[in-house]
């Protein structure tokens, strides 16, 4: 298996953002999810807005991808109206943080091609939080579903706590369970496993790379381009 995962801005990229969007929604669909904040269409015209997309090796098809909004006037968060509406502390939180220094990581999803290789449960996880010493965010905060609550600590982000039930909710819809995260230590990722911090402070170092990855399905190579200069 060979792909490619690129960062793209938004607003720049309108027919990548397609892509990703309705390969987004298939994706949902299949888990019968047809009501989630982060899959709002709104922020295609939000300048702060940035994609990683994983592509098939002739970049015809998105096989995959994740979105990284920054919170900004007139922009905030997608977690914060979904957690608004459960918990109102929301608001109070966020109060310590400045514009275009905190970011939501959502919208992550890989189709069938690829699954079993680790794309949407830890790869696009590292290089979401890789992403953030580029954009000068001092935190990151996500949705994590159960199965990625552990591999998001992993590689440095903590629960919450301090929100919902111990750090937990009932979204996108009753029966799925939701905990909120965050890292706010992203350039030291003091919590990180050592391992994971190898992985993602090279990713920094070199942003077009390209590495092969080992998963459970086999090898997969795959070539980075994570260069936002050009954006």
């Amino acid at each position: 298996m060979k792909v490619k995962i690129r960062v793209v801005r938004a607003i720049s990229s309108p027919e990548d953002t397609e892509k990703y969007i309705a390969g987004h929604f298939k994706v949902l669909e299949s888990y019968g999810v047809t009501k989630v904040t982060s899959a709002d269409r709104s922020w295609v015209n939000n300048p702060n807005v940035y994609l990683l997309l994983v592509e098939s090796e002739d970049g015809q098809r998105i096989l995959g991808g994740g979105r990284v909004q920054l919170r900004s006037s007139g922009y905030p968060l997608p977690l914060e109206g979904a957690i608004f509406e459960k918990d109102e502390r929301i608001v109070e939180y966020m109060t310590r943080f400045e514009d275009l220094k905190v970011a939501e990581y959502c919208g992550l999803w890989n189709s069938k091609e690829v699954s079993g290789y680790g794309i949407g449960s830890i790869y696009l996880i590292r290089i979401g939080v890789a992403l953030t010493s580029f954009l000068n965010l001092n935190c990151l905060m996500a949705f994590c579903s159960p199965f990625t609550v552990a591999n998001s600590q992993a590689v440095g982000l903590r629960i919450i706590e301090e929100l919902g039930v111990n750090g937990t909710f009932l979204y996108p819809k009753e029966g799925l369970v939701a905990t909120i995260m965050e890292v706010e230590d992203v350039n030291s990722l003091e919590r990180a496993l050592p391992a994971e911090k190898d992985f993602i402070f090279d990713l920094r170092r070199n942003p077009k790379q390209i590495k092969i990855l080992e998963s459970k399905m086999g090898e997969m190579e795959v070539e980075f381009d994570l260069n936002l200069e050009m954006l």
